[in-house]
């Protein structure tokens, strides 16, 4: 009998065990996620293929109501599924079919219970922490998360860290501005010791590739980070530092019961091609408030970028205005000191002239005057509600089309709420919102309207002071399509036509790239209001340090929203050819970084044989050309690339 009871109390002790698992699949069953509860911490592992993606890696947070990382127990797990068809106007691509297998983990402390939320497609994960009302509790300050990502050992890492707080130019950082390690090791250590900003991307041995993000981050949390490795491969989310904003706001979010905390996205895939399409920032969240406006997306031309502050002038910016008549786009964007250098009065004169021309103008404003040294103005603007609402309705009657709000400097809540009321009350007005000095957008572009891009990069103004940044411009580009610029838009500024990059096209750093790279990189980044690095100049005679026609015409042609994403070839750094498509016509462009040579691609999906199509490509002279390629076999187009050279196909 004693042997009989023992036998049935290890078989009940095997069904509690087996009880703590739970497992969800994508659609298609290649992707999988196991939740586990282990010496009462809740773990989750994923694999793809069989492959091992993820190990064990930690769930739960610590709140003021109490402890979820540890002495946990499994509840209950319920299966479901989630589809969702909607539509993006200002990204990479116009519709949507989402379908995922969702599983509801409940978890229980001594007192409490939560969810764990694990959304899974074909492709992405999405999960979050759901928190019901605690009795009379309706309100949580989460101090801590234990959630963490833990890498197999063969892992190498394409990461940019995270800056010291109020540190750079006017102590503005940290502002997403560092530049990119190429398969480091997992053991580096990062630049200032304080880890990595999203996106993270990782290359797991030779079974595929993981990116790691985080989306639906608005005014209920704050933005979150991965430390550097802890242990054999693990990365901790962590929260923003205490300095950040010059110490203003708190580390730890909050946020009303019931409640949830923003969605922790990764996507995997063999290849980089589910890294580059992915939708996971915008599956799992929603539109925040509807627009009366229709807002206008496009392209425009900025005068800082190489005539930099003495061009914030009244007539400096009338050339611009021509410069954007000519090429027969929508925007100018002035730039700081205009409310010094102008004044209100003279800018609603020069706002008029630029719409007599058929241009709207967008104005740059600084994000605050308090949590920096930023001298450029018109700064105290946009963190008072007050004077933010004065001056918005003024633009609003001006008829300015969208504003820039630069310097934010943190990713605490505090700064959350901060982007999210200028984003409000700029749709209440009609204006669209730019945001550079900033952390990435997570979400935004379904969450609100309004919004229209976000720096968040090393951007184009380091090309401007610095030939180094000048001499790794094809690196960047063959970067950023795949880590930045999957998860959303980003504001780079760039497609410079000058050789020179100063006023005037003399002296300055030297553009390495040839016209054709700046081409493909119009299309390689995505930006719904595409502010490009073209000058006045350009449109001199060729044989007067003018840009060829062929860039010209080529820079008047090129779209800035898609309906479409697809990926074609390349890996961070050397290379990158992407196809989109916009009202039909397909756009396949390349930038490469490596040395001269010939490469084969397969276009099958976007070309047939017998196929004419426009090709844009670098000469021997690497002056840019526009030929007629007769496609003979789509499966094997080959093209020659110069190095820091590229290529557009137009179909």
């Amino acid at each position: 009998m004693k042997k009989l009871l023992l036998a049935a109390l290890a078989a009940f002790q095997t069904m509690i065990v087996a009880a703590q698992v739970a497992t969800v699949s994508g659609p298609d069953g290649r992707l999988k996620v196991n939740i586990d509860v282990k010496g009462g911490k809740p773990v989750y592992a994923v694999t793809y293929d069989g492959k091992q993606m993820l190990d064990d890696s930690p769930l739960g947070f610590v709140a003021n109501v109490g402890d979820f990382s540890q002495n946990l127990t499994f509840v209950d797990a319920k299966e479901s599924k989630v589809t969702n068809d909607y539509k993006l106007n200002r990204s990479k691509v116009s519709n949507v079919h989402y379908e995922a297998n969702e599983l509801k983990v409940n978890l229980k402390n001594n007192r409490h219970t939560i969810t764990v939320n694990f959304r899974v497609s074909n492709n992405d994960i999405a999960f979050r922490y759901e928190l019901p009302k605690f009795g009379e509790t309706a309100s949580v300050v989460i101090r801590d998360e234990a959630t963490g990502f833990d890498f197999p050992s063969a892992t190498t890492t394409f990461l940019t860290p995270q800056s010291n707080p109020m540190i750079g130019w006017k102590r503005t950082k940290p502002s997403y501005e560092e530049g990119y390690g190429y398969d480091d090791p997992m053991t580096k250590v990062s630049q200032y010791r304080h880890g990595y900003t999203f996106p993270c991307l990782f290359h797991i041995g030779n079974d595929g590739w993981v990116l790691v993000s985080e989306t639906g981050v608005d005014s209920k949390y704050c933005g979150s980070r991965i430390s550097d490795m802890k242990g054999d491969g693990l990365y901790k989310l962590e929260f923003p530092m205490e300095g950040e904003n010059n110490g203003n706001g708190t580390v730890a979010p909050a946020f009303a019961l019931p409640g949830a905390t923003p969605w922790r996205t990764i996507t995997v895939g063999a290849t980089l091609e589910p890294i580059v399409e992915t939708t996971a920032p915008w599956d799992n969240v929603e539109p925040l408030y509807e627009t009366t406006h229709n807002y206008q997306f496009g392209k425009g031309v900025w005068s800082w970028i190489v005539w930099q502050d003495n061009s914030i002038n009244y007539d400096d910016q009338v050339k611009y205005v021509a410069l954007a008549k000519s090429m027969g786009y929508k925007y100018v964007l002035v730039d700081n000191w205009w409310d010094t250098n102008f004044g209100f009065k003279r800018m609603e004169e020069f706002i008029r002239y630029a719409q007599s021309q058929g241009v709207d103008v967008f104005l740059w404003w600084s994000s605050s005057g308090y949590w920096n040294d930023i001298e450029q103005g018109p700064i105290n603007y946009m963190d008072n509600p007050i004077k933010r609402k004065q001056v918005m309705r003024w633009m609003n009657k001006m008829g300015v089309k969208g504003i820039k709000v630069d310097f934010f400097g943190g990713d605490k809540q505090e700064t959350m709420r901060l982007y999210e009321a200028i984003l409000s009350d700029a749709d209440d007005n009609g204006l669209m919102c730019i945001f550079h000095g900033c952390t990435i957008p997570r979400g935004w572009e379904r969450m609100y309207p309004n919004y229209v891009g976000s720096e968040a990069v090393l951007a184009s103004e380091n090309i401007y002071f610095g030939q180094g940044a000048a001499d790794k411009e094809a690196k960047d580009t063959s970067t950023h399509p795949f880590i930045r610029n999957t998860i959303g838009c980003m504001e780079f500024g760039g497609s410079f036509l000058n050789r020179h990059i100063r006023k005037g096209n003399t002296g300055g750093n030297t553009r390495r790239t040839t016209d054709c790279h700046e081409m493909a990189q119009a299309v390689l980044f995505q930006n719904p209001i595409q502010n490009f690095a073209l000058t006045p100049e350009n449109l001199r005679p060729f044989s007067d340090g003018g840009a060829p026609q062929v860039s010209l015409d080529f820079m008047r042609l090129v779209p800035t929203t898609w309906d479409d994403t697809q990926f074609v070839d390349g890996y961070p750094g050397k290379y990158c050819v992407l196809a989109r498509q916009s009202a039909g016509t397909w756009y396949i462009a390349a930038s490469n970084a490596e040395a001269e040579c010939d490469k084969v691609f397969d276009l099958s999906q976007f070309l047939k044989k017998g196929d004419v199509v426009t090709l844009y490509s670098d000469d021997a002279q690497r002056e840019p050309q526009k030929t007629e390629l007769k496609i003979k076999d789509p499966k094997k187009v080959k093209l020659h690339l110069l190095k820091d050279g590229g290529f557009v196909i137009v179909k």
